[in-house]
Parts: structure tokens; sequence; C-alpha cells
């Protein structure tokens, strides 16, 4: 794609390499039918095993470009694109799953609207900064008294820098939140 390595450098992108995407969605566990956000989706790194997995998916992708191509790729499977800001994402009514890799900046905005009051949030996967993933799975995140009554958090797989091209200055790790 002519121009990638800028527009990655003026988005800060990392995709996550296809192998470990692979491994990210199969330690969740998702399930033939579920409705599963994929927050940053960028070009389907983790879109793709998710519909091998049978999810139904809702991809969510600022990048006008990126929201296209994910658009063409996935036109024949269960797969709505959402070009939407993490911050103005409307979240399902229904119950729903996350299974993201999320870009780092908005780490923290995603997780506060996904663990808002009124949230239909069954279970997340999200490839994290490592420290933030720690801080958060330790209750130590804002408004933690309130969520941590609801949802069970931990730290699962953890992702070399590798896992990413680039690679980014961080390391990673998924923080999972299960409901209680």
């Amino acid at each position: 794609m002519p121009g990638s390595g800028q527009a990655r450098g003026a988005w800060g992108w990392h995709p996550l390499d296809s192998r470990w995407a692979q491994r990210v969605v199969d330690a969740a566990g998702v399930e033939p039918g579920e409705l599963v956000l994929d927050v940053g989706a960028g070009l389907g790194a983790l879109t793709a095993p998710l519909v091998r997995a049978g999810a139904r998916v809702l991809a969510v992708e600022l990048h006008p470009g990126r929201a296209d191509r994910l658009r063409q790729r996935f036109a024949d499977a269960p797969v709505t694109v959402v070009r939407a800001d993490a911050g103005d994402l409307r979240l399902p009514s229904r119950p729903f799953r996350v299974v993201s890799s999320p870009p780092y900046n908005i780490s923290t905005l995603l997780l506060k609207r996904l663990l808002a009051p009124g949230s239909r949030l069954v279970s997340a996967d999200l490839v994290l900064q490592r420290q933030v993933a720690n801080r958060w799975a330790r209750g130590e995140a804002p408004g933690a008294n309130r969520w941590y009554r609801y949802y069970n958090p931990s730290i699962g797989l953890r992702l070399p820098r590798k896992a990413f091209t680039p690679p980014p200055h961080v390391d990673s790790s998924v923080l999972q939140l299960r409901k209680r």
C-alpha cells in the first residue's frame, strides 16, 4: 500500500501479526453467533479469525481508507464496518463481547465506555500496553470501585513487541474482563 509507512506513523498504527491475532481470538473463546466488537479493526487482523470462529463482528475503524478496505475484504462475511471514534461509539443494546487491539492512546476512554452503567458487555479481551493492562487487572484504574463489583479482570496472553509491525516501544498484554 503506497504511503503505508507514513500512515502508520501519522496514526501511530501497529498492526497485529495474523498468527498473534489468531492466538488472541482462540484465547478469548468466542462462540459461533456471538456479537463481537473489534475496536480499532485496522485491516482486519482480529476480524478475520473472529469471522472464522463464527462471530458476528462489528468492526470499528476511524481511518477512512482502512474502513473502506475492511468493507471490501469482508463484504460477504457477517461483518458490519462502522467508521467511528471510540469516544463517540454507541454500544450495542444487546449483550456483546469485545476482542480488540485498540490504539493505545484510547485504551482508558474505551474501557470507561465499555464499563459505563447500562453497558451490556459480557466479556472483553483487549490488547493493551502491558502497564495499563496490569493497572486495570489490579483494580487500580479509574472507577474501579464501581465496575470491579461486576467484572473479574485478569491478564491473558503477553505479546512480544515483534507481534506487531512496526514493533511498538512498549510491551503488550491482553486484559481480560469477564462478567461476574
